[in-house]
């Protein structure tokens, strides 16, 4: 009897011991946010999806789970989701935090990218230097870079010239945009990106800027008649990186840093080696639904760089610490 209580005991502790080592191998789950389409082909779902299959591939104990839609945390709750550790990975558009952090507006200024040869460049320089420790300052850290070029659409005219805004209900991504487009003449509305299909719909907004990525997955090709795609003259060049909390990136072992280190990095070469390909479907997709498509010429481009001192640049240089040296530093990248 006393042998078969002790062949008891030790079962217990085994099975007891085999439910602990299973739960030390359980994966740990990351939760990542977004508020593109999922499973539609936005390069910036892939990405994440990216980044989630790469970090369970390399075995290491990490499981990401992805929420595409918004379907987490709507689109202007993702910054405060990472700060306080709520949220762990998010494909964020950084400007969307620049009312917390009045410094993330200079990933959003008129002309400042130019082209995606050039934002490989910015990349390396010392302006992304500065604005990556102000991210880091505040308790998030990047995980892949990315600017997406985007430019102007118009269910009335094209828009290639300023005196084409005067009186546009005028959709603005950041306050930057917001101010060179106001100052053009326009009246600005501020609904987020994935509500801008509706907003066409409804009459709220006439006008809009925001990625090539977004106007070809929200389908604004369908309520608008005029595209002002980027060309050799791109005005509007949005940052718009794979970030995680540190509070999370802190928590994982070396090896899970490691991991979704270099699956950031991968998803950063995959987007790079897409981004002209991506830009050129976005284009297409929308002269096949009989939107016409222009690009601003040389003399254009600096019309609005014009109106871009005046108002984005001055108000920039004037309200933000700092403001002028992020400019001259962006603006010294050749």
């Amino acid at each position: 009897m006393a042998s078969l209580r002790k062949i008891r005991v030790v079962a217990a502790l085994v099975a007891a011991g085999a439910l602990v080592n299973a739960a030390f191998a359980a994966d740990l789950v990351l939760r990542a946010s977004h508020q593109f389409p999922g499973g539609k082909g936005d390069v910036r779902d892939d990405m994440v999806q990216l980044i989630a299959k790469d970090a369970k591939a390399a075995g290491v104990g990490l499981d990401i789970q992805v929420y595409p839609g918004a379907s987490l945390f709507k689109a202007n709750d993702q910054w405060n989701a990472m700060v306080n550790g709520q949220l762990d990975i998010s494909l964020f558009p950084l400007d969307y935090a620049s009312g917390k952090v009045p410094e993330f507006s200079a990933t959003l200024m008129p002309g400042l990218i130019r082209s995606q040869e050039r934002a490989k460049r910015v990349n390396r320089s010392q302006f992304m230097k500065d604005i990556r420790a102000v991210i880091e300052k505040h308790g998030v850290m990047v995980l892949s870079d990315a600017w997406f070029a985007g430019g102007m659409a118009s269910n009335q005219a094209c828009i290639t010239k300023p005196g084409d805004l005067k009186g546009v209900k005028f959709r603005a991504a950041g306050p930057t945009f917001a101010a060179m487009w106001q100052a053009a003449g326009a009246s600005i509305v501020s609904p987020p990106s994935n509500e801008l299909y509706n907003a066409f719909q409804t009459g709220v907004v006439n006008g809009t800027d925001t990625s090539l990525g977004s106007f070809a997955s929200m389908r604004l090709y369908e309520v608008t008649k005029c595209l002002t795609a980027p060309g050799v003259n791109a005005l509007w060049f949005m940052y718009e990186p794979v970030l995680m909390s540190k509070k999370s990136f802190n928590r994982l072992n070396k090896a899970q840093q490691a991991a979704i280190i270099k699956a950031g990095e991968a998803a950063q070469a995959y987007y790079e080696s897409k981004a002209d390909a991506v830009n050129a479907e976005a284009i297409k997709t929308f002269e096949t639904h009989n939107v016409k498509v222009v690009t601003l010429s040389d003399a254009e481009y600096e019309a609005w760089i014009e109106v871009a001192k005046k108002s984005s640049f001055a108000r920039f240089a004037k309200e933000v610490p700092d403001g002028q040296r992020l400019i001259d530093e962006a603006l010294s990248v050749k």
